[in-house]
């Protein structure tokens, strides 16, 4: 007699979703490196200079929800800050940013406009 064995995979969970001021913008399935790479990838205007050595200018607030840091951030961020240029979500999060703007502005930080020219 022969049984059959199931496997359990305690660490598996379900793909958090992300979304912009409360819209629904993308399914994080953990094929990307980082939220900022998968920010970008969706065309999301979010400003940052971290490739060209300004650690903290991707600083993002956080409405709802939490992140896992893949590496650990070098500058000091408040409870309702990530920086996504180094971490993944934990669970769905909730950032406050907007895709709605023209590609040459981003809206960050309590809605703060900031000219990119």
């Amino acid at each position: 007699m022969s049984f059959l064995t199931l496997i359990y995979k305690p660490n598996f969970k379900k793909a958090p979703i992300v979304s912009l001021n409360g819209e629904p913008v993308l399914l994080f399935n953990q094929q990307q490196h980082t939220l900022l790479d998968v920010l970008e990838i969706k065309k999301v205007n979010i400003f940052s200079e971290c490739r060209n050595g300004f650690c903290g200018s991707c600083k993002t607030r956080i409405n709802k929800g939490s992140v896992t840091y893949i590496s650990e951030p070098l500058v000091e961020l408040e409870a309702d800050e990530c920086l996504p240029c180094c971490c993944v979500p934990e669970t769905n999060l909730d950032l406050d940013l907007t895709t709605d703007e023209p590609s040459n502005l981003y809206v960050q930080h309590n809605k703060t406009l900031i000219t990119l020219d």
